[in-house]
């Protein structure tokens, strides 16, 4: 068992296949994913969860997250007996959350109901705009109306927690349709928004090929300040750097990360972080599914962890916790990181005299605006030496 308080637990289960890859997307996912390939890689799933089980410890699980790729193309029967598996093999709290992610296609949502009887009850909708010719642009192959549908069908089937992505600073956007977007997101009532600006990643199409008419940094500074200000209007509260909530219902899943929590992994490409007697360790599994799933019918166990060193154990809590606009205690990083508060106020108090973070009374940091404006500049100081 740990020593003192031990960090909630999650879950993150990978499935990685998409009807077709978005030009904007750098996630481990892969167009495909026929019948046998689905049953294979849900055998693979659910013996990874059984051996994952065994670290951890005793703690139940806080969150499960289903990511992908397109999670919504496994059938609710196949999403119910992963589920079935994990309660199975390991403790939920009363009040797990369990999200899905979907998308709006006809043929991408799935059967909604069925996913909520067997135990999903927080669901994630890949909207990514409400104008056609920026759908068009992303690659995504539904239509605005497919959104609105979706998120009528989620209330019908019993979800009171719905999450809507949509991406602003697109091809050819400007201030006012990207305040469309936000007005059209609001107007199906979720309860989350997850507003983000497009970037192009390596190894994606659109980083090969970048498309024309791409906001320029001013642009997307003044469409970032006008979609806060309109999302704070509308009733939701910003709690992380591209997350809103209403009503309190901020993404606990999400939150366990940003507060360098406890995750278990299962899935191609899936990554996890353990708090272990020995220190804190991290680990992956095979990106490329079939490696994964042969590695699973032989070997049947997780892959090697690797410990986290103390530089990289500032660096990636800092990476975290200040993308939270509400920062973090002092208390939070001794127990998560086991790191003296030393290492931690050597590298803040210099920042703090910058005017990019703020606290130090009562043992509370948080970033500034002005720190939020220039985020990577500021998690780049918490990289080791």
């Amino acid at each position: 068992m740990l020593e003192g308080a031990a960090p909630p637990l999650s879950l993150y289960v990978h499935l990685p296949w998409c009807v077709q890859k978005c030009p904007y997307c750098d996630f481990n996912s892969y167009a495909g994913g026929d019948d046998a390939s689905r049953r294979r890689y849900l055998d693979a799933i659910c013996r990874d969860i059984e051996a994952e089980a065994a670290s951890a410890d005793g703690r139940p699980l806080v969150s499960i997250f289903l990511g992908g790729g397109t999670p919504s193309l496994f059938r609710a029967d196949e999403i119910g007996r992963l589920l079935d598996v994990v309660r199975s093999q390991l403790a939920c709290a009363d009040d797990i959350e369990i999200t899905m992610e979907a998308n709006p296609g006809a043929v991408e949502r799935g059967d909604l109901r069925g996913y909520r009887d067997a135990g999903v009850n927080r669901l994630s909708i890949g909207a990514q705009s409400f104008d056609p010719a920026s759908l068009a642009v992303l690659g995504r192959i539904h239509g605005v109306e497919d959104i609105g549908m979706t998120a009528a069908e989620a209330a019908g089937a019993g979800f009171d927690d719905i999450n809507i992505d949509i991406m602003y600073a697109l091809p050819g956007q400007d201030v006012a349709a990207a305040l469309s977007d936000i007005d059209a997101a609001a107007s199906l009532e979720p309860t989350h928004l997850s507003w983000y600006q497009l970037t192009l990643e390596p190894n994606t199409v659109f980083y090969a090929r970048p498309p024309a008419e791409m906001p320029d940094e001013d642009l997307s500074f003044a469409i970032q300040e006008a979609g806060e200000a309109r999302l704070a209007e509308l009733g939701f509260e910003r709690y992380e750097v591209s997350a809103w909530a209403r009503g309190g219902r901020r993404c606990r899943h999400n939150l366990n990360y940003w507060s360098f929590g406890d995750y278990l992994a299962a899935g191609a490409g899936a990554h996890g972080k353990l708090t272990t007697p020995a220190g804190i360790v991290r680990y992956r599994k095979p990106a490329n599914p079939l490696q994964y799933m042969q590695q699973m019918e032989t070997r049947g166990e997780p892959g090697g962890a690797q410990t986290i060193s103390d530089g990289d154990l500032l660096f990636e809590f800092m990476l975290n916790a200040l993308r939270l606009v509400d920062g973090f205690d002092e208390r939070l990083f001794e127990e998560r990181t086991r790191l003296p508060l030393r290492v931690l106020r050597e590298r803040l108090l210099p920042l703090e005299t910058r005017g990019l973070v703020a606290g130090g009374e009562a043992g509370h940091w948080q970033p500034t605006p002005r720190g939020r404006q220039f985020l990577n500049d500021l998690q780049a100081h918490f990289l080791p030496d």
